[in-house]
């Protein structure tokens, strides 16, 4: 027992040793971004509704439409309550543009395809280009 605590005792004046040398995160050189991720519920009521295909045809025509400048988009796994497309969004903060644009999609995919809600979650960050 009295050689486990001799390491320990050590181990700490080295571990605050090796943190100081780290790199500090800095944020010169990198610009406020917002990412947005939107979850797409693809079931209209009981069932899958929003196919692979007519999800391509509303990423073409809606969400390419309305953010040119680029996207991400994935298949949702996991245990949420039904399958489920990602869309995410990296932009700048305070881009009034893509809010309108975000926003416009939402309605268009609950128009669409009969849902009641999409849920959006927007997380402050810093880029570095």
């Amino acid at each position: 027992m009295g050689s486990s605590r001799r390491v320990s005792r050590l181990s700490l004046p080295f571990l605050g040793l090796l943190l100081g040398c780290a790199p500090a995160m800095s944020t010169i050189g990198t610009e406020p971004v917002v990412t947005e991720r939107l979850y797409l519920g693809r079931n209209i009521g009981d069932t899958l509704g929003v196919t692979d295909s007519t999800w391509s045809v509303f990423v073409r025509d809606v969400v390419g439409a309305r953010l040119p400048r680029g996207f991400t988009f994935w298949k949702a796994e996991g245990q949420g309550r039904e399958p489920s497309f990602v869309l995410e969004v990296v932009h700048p903060a305070r881009s009034a543009d893509t809010d309108a644009a975000i926003r416009a999609i939402i309605t268009e995919y609950k128009r669409r395809f009969s849902q009641q809600s999409v849920l959006r979650v927007v997380t402050a960050g810093r880029a570095i280009y």
